[in-house]
């Protein structure tokens, strides 16, 4: 299960890691710019899914 953890980020780290609120993290996941998985009350972002919007970002 420890694996699988660290294949994810949850929003949270992903705003922390950004500097980011965590709501803007929400409406890119909202409008489908970040792929997530919603598991409970919590969203899960696939490391491969996010880096690829960061390179797809970068493009821009």
């Amino acid at each position: 299960m420890k694996d699988m953890e660290q294949d994810f980020y949850t929003a949270r780290d992903l705003a922390d890691r950004l500097g980011l609120n965590i709501m803007t993290i929400y409406r890119w996941i909202g409008a489908k710019k970040l792929k997530a998985y919603k598991l409970g009350k919590e969203f899960r972002i696939e490391k491969k899914d996010f880096d690829a919007f960061l390179k797809k970002a970068s493009n821009k």
